[in-house]
């Protein structure tokens, strides 16, 4: 079987990048670890997209393990689309129009 196509949201890459910069201005090794952890959730979704928890509105979400962030994505038949990249206590559900 051939790996889905990731497809993430414009307004998820913008939050993934407001939360790096987040990071980056308090500590450059925690803004990396930000973003290697972002990567490494990605790739975990990709491979085994059905193994994390359905979320709001015909979701499902992979919470980051070291940061208050998950990823909200839905599953197409051949893309998964990353909708969000949430702060864990901010306005659940804010993206639900995207």
């Amino acid at each position: 079987m051939d790996r889905p196509i990731l497809e993430i949201h414009p307004e998820a890459i913008e939050e993934a990048g407001a939360a790096r910069q987040w990071y980056e201005a308090r500590s450059p090794a925690a803004a990396e670890a930000f973003v290697a952890e972002l990567d490494a959730a990605m790739d975990r979704i990709i491979k085994a997209p059905n193994q994390f928890g359905f979320y709001l509105h015909g979701t499902r979400r992979y919470l980051l393990h070291r940061f208050p962030y998950l990823v909200v994505y839905r599953q197409a038949e051949t893309t998964i689309q990353v909708i969000a990249v949430a702060h864990g206590r901010r306005k659940p559900g804010y993206w639900k129009d995207r």
